[in-house]
């Protein structure tokens, strides 16, 4: 069954600061990442389940969903298109009726396309209304994508469900036989500077939101912060964890703080008092439109009405 474009609406998304991954092969750690603040639980059937252990977590995964009333926060990490193994694993997982499913190893505009087709299928049979099962793509993974960032946005079959793109280290790190991601001080080497670059750049073409990647050093909680902060100020909206440590941290950090609110609230005002103006003055500064676009942006987050 082919999508057609346009006659989706893209389904509403959660918020999407937090995004906690749990094994889909452990009921207890599926249960403790679901009890955790995490906006989305993402329930995974790729890289953590070994592949003798992917048939019976897909069981696992599916019992699990079925048990939950706040399934549209629990996701699941399928296994990527080009392994074989995405059309048992929607098999096993949509009837449970999952808020959304995250795509690995993307290479560009026609995997969403493809994932999208296998889920027009699936939704029918199981009661499910056309195009509820959103889509998250990881875009970075495998050096092909890399030169695809840029394919997500516009109009296509199966592009009204992309709400999210993130991008990730290690699955690109082993494709490209890096033995080192990182500088002295922490921070990446420029291959993986350029993923983070381009997952951006390609989300906001596509209107979607950019996720961060995972920081492995759970307990560093400082250092966490700081990341998130940084990657915050640069335009991503949310980021990926692998402990239930992590989340309250990247859920303070990507909610606007009561001075940012503040000062947005200042700023709308401002062109309000002067209606038609391209620019007006602040405590000093001298603001154009751009600025006001972006107060207005985080009033929306933060779910005030600018």
């Amino acid at each position: 069954m082919s999508e057609p474009a346009a006659n989706l609406p893209r389904p509403m998304p959660p918020r999407m600061r937090s995004w906690l991954f749990a094994p889909g092969d452990s009921e207890r750690k599926m249960a403790k990442a679901s009890e955790s603040g995490a906006d989305i639980v993402l329930l995974d059937l790729e890289d953590s389940v070994t592949p003798e252990n992917k048939p019976a977590a897909r069981e696992a995964v599916a019992a699990f969903l079925a048990t939950r009333a706040d399934r549209q926060r629990i996701w699941v990490r399928v296994n990527p298109l080009s392994g074989g193994e995405t059309a048992a694993d929607l098999d096993a997982i949509i009837a449970a009726a999952p808020g959304g499913v995250f795509l690995p190893k993307a290479e560009g505009r026609e995997d969403v396309t493809t994932l999208g087709a296998m889920l027009a299928e699936r939704e029918p049979r199981h009661g499910l209304a056309a195009g509820s099962t959103r889509i998250a793509a990881l875009v970075t993974e495998t050096p092909k994508a890399m030169f695809h960032c840029g394919d997500y946005a516009g109009d296509y079959p199966g592009s009204q469900r992309l709400v999210a793109m993130s991008w990730g280290a290690e699955d690109l790190s082993s494709a490209l036989g890096a033995r080192v991601q990182h500088r002295p001080d922490g921070s990446y080497m420029p291959t993986y500077e350029l993923a983070r670059s381009l997952c951006l750049l390609g989300a906001v073409a596509a209107g979607v939101a950019p996720i961060e990647t995972v920081m492995p050093e759970f307990r560093d909680l400082d250092a966490l912060r700081d990341r998130a902060l940084m990657v915050r100020s640069q335009g991503y909206r949310g980021m990926l964890a692998i402990h239930p440590a992590q989340v309250e941290v990247i859920n303070e950090a990507f909610t606007p703080s009561a001075d940012e609110i503040a000062q947005a609230r200042a700023v709308v005002q401002a062109f309000a008092d002067n209606p038609g103006a391209g620019t007006v003055g602040l405590n000093g500064q001298m603001l154009d439109r751009p600025h006001l676009a972006l107060a207005e942006r985080l009033l929306a987050e933060a779910g005030e009405s600018a």
